[in-house]
């Protein structure tokens, strides 16, 4: 996508790609290697957040009075692809990408002066509670009830599908503290520590073999009001603030664009049936080569919300757009991936994607994240907002129907 690019832009690109030189060791490169889901192994990725945090790089879209790195649109990217090609773990960061930013912009000095700081140095953890057994896409019919009580908040309900609540430290959280006129009036949005007593973990293990999700149940959980983001009964106009941000930030172009790479290496190796490998194949060729030009559109796209957002502009409901085609390509290279190993996507060895691990696997290397790659990117068209959630939301705002 990047042609050429101005002498300032080259020199950044040689210092970013100087300090991974540096910086990433053969496991965190294995462990990036190994990442079939939404974040590499945790303690590897805790690891790489330090040592951006450390060089002051862990927050590229933060403004620089909040510790961000005051890079531009095109620096940005540039970094993006340079830690994906070189083999970066990729981070599980919703401090950074989803309640850093709403924080910024809506929360009071005291959260800002305390939180932020911690998110940066990758002290705190953040996951989001939002979705209920009967609250998905419908989220505003979330039934976790918040009742005040003198200076507190009494939770009592349950969350799932919280992402990473298994070793987060902190949740941003939507409660209803009222049942009164419209649902979406009665939400509000709180921040509270995962070790606050009546809160409980179950995990959720996912059809590829993956825990990255979880249940979580509040059983006269006590939430301080200082802990509440913007006003009681705000909670979904600020949700939907963060999620723009959210949906925006979702689409990581550049792992896409490095598995895309990935899948056109295993396409030199693997065959078809006439004994031809599959870039010789012409309905494998056209297929991959439609991948990549829907995945230079969606770059563009992202790119766009990337400028606009630096500029200070709410992304909107192009960030709706984005998060649909974004779902949808990556959803297509898996596919295409799975194709291409075949047969030897049928062993399940979730064992085989611990960097750790020693022993030996079934099949060629690059045949092991296809399948649960594949299966864990079933949920892309799902989580932060269906794509049928977002085509309404584009229906609504851009088209007025």
């Amino acid at each position: 996508m990047l042609a050429s690019l101005p002498p300032e832009a080259l020199q950044f690109r040689a210092a970013v790609r100087e300090f991974l030189t540096q910086h990433l060791d053969d496991h965190l490169k294995q462990a990036a290697r190994l990442t079939t889901g939404v974040y590499t192994e945790i303690e590897a990725g805790k690891r790489w957040y330090k040592i951006l945090s450390r060089k002051g790089w862990v927050a590229p879209t933060w403004p620089e009075e909040f510790g961000g790195t005051g890079w531009n649109a095109l620096e940005r990217h540039i970094f993006g692809i340079e830690c994906f090609r070189a083999g970066a773990p990729l981070l599980f960061n919703m401090g950074i990408r989803h309640i850093g930013p709403i924080l910024m912009a809506e929360g009071t000095r005291e959260q800002r002066d305390y939180f932020l700081p911690r998110i940066l140095s990758g002290q705190d953890i953040w996951c989001q509670g939002y979705s209920e057994p009967s609250a998905g896409s419908d989220l505003a019919s979330l039934k976790l009830k918040a009742e005040r009580v003198d200076d507190d908040y009494l939770l009592n309900g349950s969350k799932i599908w919280t992402t990473g609540a298994h070793f987060a430290t902190h949740m941003f959280c939507l409660v209803r503290t009222s049942s009164e006129g419209r649902k979406q009036q009665g939400i509000t949005f709180l921040l509270l520590p995962m070790d606050t007593p009546g809160l409980a973990v179950k995990p959720i293990i996912s059809i590829s073999g993956d825990h990255e999700f979880n249940e979580v149940f509040f059983e006269n959980v006590r939430v301080p009001v200082e802990n509440r983001v913007g006003a009681e009964g705000e909670g979904w106009r600020v949700a939907k603030a963060l999620m723009q941000f959210a949906r925006s930030n979702n689409v990581n172009t550049g792992w896409v664009r490095e598995a895309l790479a990935h899948l056109k290496r295993t396409a030199q190796v693997e065959r078809d049936g006439s004994g031809r490998s599959l870039c010789e194949d012409e309905s494998f060729a056209r297929q991959l080569a439609d991948t990549e030009i829907f995945l230079d559109t969606v770059e563009v796209m992202e790119l766009r919300v990337l400028s606009s957002t630096r500029q200070g502009e709410s992304p909107g409901a192009i960030s709706s757009m984005l998060k649909t085609l974004g779902s949808q390509v990556k959803q297509r290279v898996t596919e295409l991936a799975a194709e291409a190993v075949a047969y030897y996507g049928f062993p399940f060895q979730p064992e085989a994607l611990n960097p750790c691990a020693a022993g030996p696997i079934i099949g060629p290397a690059h045949a092991i994240t296809a399948i649960p790659a594949y299966l864990n990117e079933r949920a892309a068209t799902i989580y932060s907002g269906a794509s049928e959630v977002q085509r309404d939301v584009l229906a609504k705002r851009v088209l007025g129907l």
